[in-house]
């Protein structure tokens, strides 16, 4: 009799969102910086907002739009509502 390892692996992940205000008078192209500059903002509720989130089969990637990132272990993007404009952080 011989013995052997059997391994799996299985990938799931949370996605969670949240809507955070920023001045009108920012650019759209600077609302990623403005973020940046104040994620003392926003990354607190967005952290919260995960421990609710259930755990979804498979990596997330090409099923949450725009999150297109396979070799990345987690993505953040923002999306500015009622306009067509948005990207990753």
């Amino acid at each position: 009799m011989r013995k052997v390892t059997i391994t799996e692996r299985r990938v799931y992940h949370k996605v969670s969102t949240i809507e955070v205000e920023i001045p009108k008078d920012i650019p759209l192209d600077r609302t990623d910086e403005w973020l940046w500059d104040n994620e003392d903002k926003w990354e607190q509720d967005l952290d919260e907002k995960f421990n609710d989130a259930e755990l979804e089969w498979g990596t997330g990637v090409d099923e949450v739009p725009h999150m297109n990132e396979p070799q990345s272990d987690s993505e953040t993007r923002y999306d500015v509502i009622n306009e067509n404009y948005g990207g990753h952080l």
